[in-house]
């Protein structure tokens, strides 16, 4: 007789009449319901977890999108403020610095609340940031870029201006220009505008908190093991798209003029190849912010949990035969209601949760070298551009555009093949750590080979060369001054460079020795340069034309330089995956969203905000040129090559040398680890075998390992 019949058979004859059988089937109908009803909630699992891995990968796309577009526009933001770059380092450490106000609270206590409805709140916040950016350039006026030449009112005027003035009425000139800026200067001072962009940054940092601990332990809880590598890498893939497009709107809008639609451009005698031209960086600031503000909205459609990847399809087949169990009664177990989360409750387990944590070697040496890793390549992003405009000549929206559509999708096809790598070979903890080292030295040495990669300093009168055209570095402003232009009267403090026939560059039409000029605009040009026809080397003329000549001989190097950081780009992201299962398997579960949240707290406070600091303030002290302004000294305006490229690559090159030393121990304690997790799944396997045996022979433990002292499984795993 089936079981089902046999047990109804004796409910029935337990009760022994009609009424109280009906009350048994009445009893049991909501069991039935309940069970039905669980089974249909199971069934959209499937889409709620695509909808989730869609949302993440869009987020990361618009955070990636964001965080990228404020790189490329740091030299555009240094030169509207006029500040310098170990400032401009301050501002873009900012960000890390609003992580770090709300990552420890939210990576601990955000793993027991909603987690999806935490990181959509996050997305507003980043947006907001974004638009509180962009409002100095709504709050001020029009960019007065330094200039000493004076424009003719009219147009088509034959007006000719007088660069070089043998009396002091040019000296006067300035300085009651000066006596008028120093008056603005003061009155702005009571605001400075650039406080506006750092606090946004910040607000960014915080909405950015919750998005990578939390969305990445929830990904974890809910998919395959053997899928996560996979799933990582395609979010961190589309990620990728994120700088791609966020480096080619940079370049866009870098070569849009800052005040576009509000003044007359044919006016401007500047171009966006100049180091004073400021392009329009506030517009790719509402653009981001609008894509964050979709990237919002599929996280408050999403539930607190979801069922695991395998586990619907396994409980559906257990229940099957089961089902009938549902019927009979179990009075025996009472009826227990939710508890309500309190801060309190949560509160108690951090501190112990926090000890635990770093009692993990594994996880100290993964975060330690993370942070030197972090230095050299946050200080390297975050310079980049400057680094290719300084050393090999480019625009700054030739750079960046260059690493939009060359660096970037390296590195994504860097990552799908690590995430491809890893799931085609199913490695583990120690293989994927091998992986991660090894594109780590490749990486290093395709940045050791840059260093060869040079460029001749920019040849500028007076800074990189004496007006006898022997090459030499000043440092000095007076060695601008020489015989051809010393009755000028000239101005020392302007940037206004000039471009000679044969290739020299003079700080100022006036620096040159220039007699007249001749056109308007962008198109203008002086003659009678008396430091052209005192030069040693024969000029074709003696006029100059307004704009800084262009490297000589170095698009070459630049092609093999671009080369070996696209190769360089691909190896490196080629271990990022690996890298970061490496620290997924590393740590206990339960542990899991504050690891992540501490490792991210830990790596953006001692490698995200001291990096731009200190790399700027390094790269300052290689400045030739500084430029004016109202309230005194400006942006740089000109470098020392040599001196940027050995300051710049050496930092580098000393934090990956540093982190490579923390590799090998790293390694040396994952190996250990991983021995010990070893023996001790030999020893939970023979446990049964063993209990096995000694219940055969009526003894729950051996007599030998009781005479020797010694443990059942401390024996089996020996």
């Amino acid at each position: 007789m089936p079981r089902f019949s046999y047990n109804v058979i004796l409910e029935f004859n337990k009760h022994h009449c009609k009424k109280q059988s009906l009350q048994f089937w009445s009893n049991h109908l909501s069991l039935i319901t309940m069970k039905v009803d669980v089974k249909e909630e199971r069934g959209p699992c499937c889409p709620k977890f695509k909808l989730f891995l869609a949302s993440l990968s869009f987020v990361y796309f618009a955070k990636a999108f964001q965080g990228s577009y404020m790189k490329s526009s740091i030299t555009q933001i240094e030169r509207r403020f006029d500040i310098p770059s170990s400032l401009i380092g301050v501002i873009d450490g900012s960000f890390e610095f609003g992580n770090l106000l709300v990552i420890a609270f939210i990576s601990y206590f955000g793993a027991k609340l909603h987690r999806p409805r935490l990181i959509g709140a996050g997305c507003i916040l980043m947006a907001a940031g974004s638009f509180c950016t962009a409002l100095p350039h709504f709050f001020q006026g029009q960019y007065q870029y330094e200039t000493t030449v004076t424009q003719p009112q009219v147009t088509n005027s034959t007006e000719s201006i007088l660069p070089c003035l043998a009396n002091q009425s040019h000296v006067l000139k300035n300085d009651e220009k000066s006596a008028k800026g120093i008056a603005a200067c003061e009155k702005e001072a009571a605001s400075p505008m650039w406080i506006y962009v750092f606090l946004g940054n910040m607000v960014r940092g915080i909405g950015e908190t919750p998005i990578t601990p939390l969305g990445m332990s929830y990904l974890d809880d809910f998919a395959r093991e053997e899928n996560t590598a996979f799933y990582v890498a395609g979010i961190q893939t589309v990620g990728i798209l994120g700088p791609m497009v966020g480096f080619m709107m940079g370049s866009f809008c870098a070569k849009l003029y800052v005040d576009i639609g509000s003044v007359d451009l044919d006016t401007v005698s500047i171009t966006h190849q100049d180091s004073r031209w400021v392009g329009a960086w506030w517009l790719g600031f509402l653009v981001s912010g609008s894509v964050m503000l979709l990237a919002a909205i599929p996280f408050w459609l999403l539930p607190r949990s979801l069922l695991k990847q395998g586990v619907q399809q396994a409980e559906s087949a257990d229940d099957s035969p089961n089902e009938q169990d549902h019927f009979i009664p179990e009075t025996s177990l009472p009826s227990e209601t939710p508890q309500p989360v309190t801060i309190l409750g949560l509160a108690k387990g951090f501190l112990t949760s926090l000890k635990r944590l770093f009692g993990e070697k594994v996880y100290v040496l993964i975060v330690s070298t993370s942070v030197m890793q972090v230095n050299g390549f946050i200080g390297m992003i975050t310079f980049k551009p400057k680094f290719m405009e300084q050393v090999y000549g480019q625009s700054p929206s030739k750079a960046i555009l260059l690493i939009g559509i060359l660096n970037l999708p390296a590195v994504a096809l860097g990552i799908i093949t690590g995430g491809f790598v890893m799931k085609r070979f199913k490695l583990g903890v120690l293989g994927a750590a091998r992986i991660s080292f090894c594109a780590s030295v490749f990486s290093f040495l395709c940045l050791v080979t840059q260093y060869f990669i040079q460029c001749d300093n920019a040849q500028v009168a007076g800074l990189t060369v004496s007006y006898q055209g022997v090459k030499q570095v000043s440092y000095q402003q007076e060695s601008l001054l020489s015989q051809c232009n010393m009755g000028c009267s000239c101005s020392l403090k302007h940037w206004d460079p000039v471009c000679s026939s044969g290739g020299i560059t003079y700080a100022s039409p006036c620096l040159a020795g220039c007699q007249s000029s001749s056109g308007v605009g962008k198109g203008m040009s002086f003659h009678n340069c008396s430091c052209i026809e005192t030069w040693p080397v024969p000029s074709v003329n003696s006029s100059v034309v307004l704009a800084q000549c262009p490297r000589q001989n170095c698009d070459s190097m630049f092609r093999f330089y671009m080369g070996v950081s696209v190769l360089g780009a691909f190896v490196s992201a080629c271990g990022g995956t690996p890298g970061y299962i490496v620290l997924l398997r590393s740590i206990p579960k339960e542990l899991k969203a504050l690891a992540l949240g501490m490792h991210i707290l830990i790596v953006r406070a001692l490698g995200g905000i001291p990096a731009p600091i200190y790399f700027g303030a390094l790269i300052d002290r290689t400045c030739l040129k500084w430029g004016s302004s109202l309230c005194g000294r400006g942006a740089c305006r000109l470098y020392d090559s040599d001196a940027f490229r050995n300051a710049f690559l050496g930092l580098i090159y000393g934090m990956y040398s540093a982190s490579f030393l923390l590799w090998a121990a790293l390694y040396r304690s994952l190996v250990k680890k991983c021995k010990k997790q070893a023996l001790q799944d030999r020893a939970e396997k023979c446990v049964p075998e063993e209990d096995e045996k000694n219940n055969v022979n009526g003894n729950g433990v051996s007599e030998a390992n009781l005479k020797d002292g010694v443990e059942p499984e401390s024996e089996c795993a020996l």
